[in-house]
């Protein structure tokens, strides 16, 4: 079964913005301004990423032990491939395969439908380490959104600088859901 899995200003305080998100499937104040990571280096980026936390969506319902692996292909393209384990971190394993395009710095275009050109996802890295080792996806709608890292787990300092990030993007952190690796 193919299921979509996108994986990718104005201040406004944490408590005016999770009132103006409640009962909707959007997590950010989407008149904040959003900052991309303007000098991503594309292929620093490739390779398997661990999904820390993200936003509740309906196409990651159930998922554990979620990852993402990204790889060049001879055309230029890029290949997505995301792993969920349903139910725990050592579930049933599903996969989705996609491709992605870079279409400005930090900004790329996720589909796992690729004979639909318009169903096509807003993946933007808002946030990247030094050591590339924790990003932070985000998109303009607000409705998803993540934290990533090269392993199953971060430090708290980590954790906290990329909360720091979706806030200032125009995210409310308290609603990420922490995902459960082996």
């Amino acid at each position: 079964m193919i299921r979509i899995m996108l994986i990718a200003g104005a201040a406004v305080s944490a408590l005016a913005g999770s009132a103006s998100l409640a009962g909707t499937d959007r997590y950010r104040d989407t008149e904040t301004q959003m900052s991309v990571v303007q000098n991503l280096d594309v292929d620093r980026y490739m390779g398997t990423w661990y999904e820390i936390a993200r936003f509740p969506n309906r196409f990651e319902q159930g998922c554990e032990g979620v990852t993402a692996d990204y790889a060049r292909t001879g055309d230029g393209e890029i290949s997505v491939i995301n792993t969920c384990r349903k139910g725990a971190p050592d579930g049933p394993i599903e996969r989705a395969e996609g491709e992605a395009e870079v279409v400005a710095p930090g900004r790329l275009k996720v589909s796992f439908v690729p004979w639909l050109p318009f169903a096509r996802g807003d993946y933007w890295v808002l946030h990247i380490d030094p050591a590339y080792s924790v990003a932070v996806v985000g998109e303009p709608s607000g409705k998803t959104g993540w934290i990533l890292a090269r392993s199953p787990q971060i430090s708290s300092a980590k954790r906290a600088e990329a909360e720091a990030e979706l806030e200032r993007n125009g995210y409310d952190p308290t609603q990420l859901r922490d995902v459960a690796h082996r």
